[in-house]
């Protein structure tokens, strides 16, 4: 599980061609605004599904409780981002389906076909690599690269959630 979280993390960083500037083969890469709030869009909707599946599938009920916070917490940040994107007239740049989407899919699959018995561990475990990667993304490549004040605002803002949905999860994995 931790593997197909870690591949959608790196397939997060790698943002499409369209929405990165690169002045040589061995600059590093700019991100910009619109890719940002697609990325956002993309995690928050991802980790939605997550939560939502937890919510109906985990045996316990402090999981199913923490996978309806998650879908309830994605739900809210993905919308204001939405709202913020409209606000400052950034239209996301549409990814294209990649290795992030892939690994999600799998990452769902697998959640899907675990037995129930192992459905919580394999579920929290991919909550907590998931959001060392997106804390890791956050932190080393989104907010680096942004140019909007209120966006950046926003992202510092929503940037502590990352930090509190691991370390839940990782609360609860120690419980078992």
């Amino acid at each position: 599980m931790r593997k197909i979280a870690l591949l959608a993390a790196a397939a997060l960083i790698a943002v499409p061609s369209r929405g990165v500037a690169r002045s040589h083969d061995s600059a590093p890469r700019r991100i910009t605004d619109e890719s940002v709030v697609a990325i956002l869009e993309m995690a928050n909707t991802f980790d939605l599904e997550t939560g939502d599946l937890a919510a109906k599938r985990a045996k316990r009920t402090d999981v199913r409780e923490f996978g309806k916070m998650l879908a309830r917490d994605h739900k809210a940040v993905r919308q204001q981002g939405r709202d913020l994107a409209a606000k400052l007239n950034i239209v996301p740049v549409e990814l294209e389906e990649g290795d992030l989407s892939i690994a999600h899919k799998a990452a769902m699959k697998k959640l899907r076909a675990v037995s129930a018995a192992e459905f919580d561990a394999a579920f929290l475990e991919h909550e907590v690599a998931y959001h060392e990667q997106m804390i890791k993304l956050t932190n080393e490549t989104l907010l680096p690269g942004i140019k909007n004040a209120e966006l950046k605002a926003f992202v510092e803002k929503i940037a502590p959630a990352f930090v509190a949905h691991r370390d839940g999860a990782r609360r609860l994995l120690s419980m078992r």
